[in-house]
């Protein structure tokens, strides 16, 4: 039984190192840096589409809170000339208003949220596709010089009984004539 697992394992190494040799190993960084480099620019798009968005709610609040003076003064008028159906009407656009203030906060505090989470994640991709780039160089380099320099092992080379034979015939047939 142990024999068997042992030509199991073998076999399945030398699989394996059929496939990494198919595989090649540069091929493979290079499509996983270009994926990463593509997850980094969309990164950044979306980091500037957020603080772009953040930017405009200091504006929204500005306009907001302009309303609802106009409406706390608009208030003021219907209560002075004694119009409750007019002042519920402005009332209920006070309240409204409001509301709109408080989600806006409440969305401005989650876009910050999602901009520090994608920042700290674009940091971290960006540490990471450098690390990439820096293999690839290695490996790169690596398989350059190596191919330079092909090792004996390499070439391995399948000599037939019949390649032998004729060889042999031609070294005694050289001999023979000199």
């Amino acid at each position: 039984m142990a024999l068997i697992n042992r030509f199991s394992r073998l076999f399945r190494a030398d699989l394996h190192a059929v496939l990494d040799r198919i595989e090649e190993p540069t091929i493979l960084l290079k499509q996983a840096v270009r994926e990463m480099e593509d997850d980094v620019v969309q990164d950044e798009r979306n980091l500037k589409i957020l603080a772009h968005e953040l930017e405009q709610i200091p504006v929204l609040e500005n306009e907001i809170d302009k309303t609802l003076k106009n409406l706390q003064v608009e208030i003021g008028l219907c209560l002075d000339s004694d119009n409750e159906k007019l002042a519920r009407s402005v009332i209920k656009r006070k309240l409204e208003c409001q509301q709109r203030a408080k989600r806006l906060r409440l969305k401005s505090e989650s876009m910050e949220q999602e901009v520090t989470g994608l920042a700290g994640r674009l940091e971290n991709n960006r540490s990471r596709l450098s690390a990439m780039q820096q293999k690839l160089e290695i490996l790169e380099e690596d398989y350059s010089h190596n191919v330079g320099q092909l090792k004996a092992g390499d070439m391995d080379v399948m000599v037939s009984e019949d390649d032998i034979e004729v060889a042999l015939l031609k070294e005694k047939q050289a001999r023979e004539i000199s």
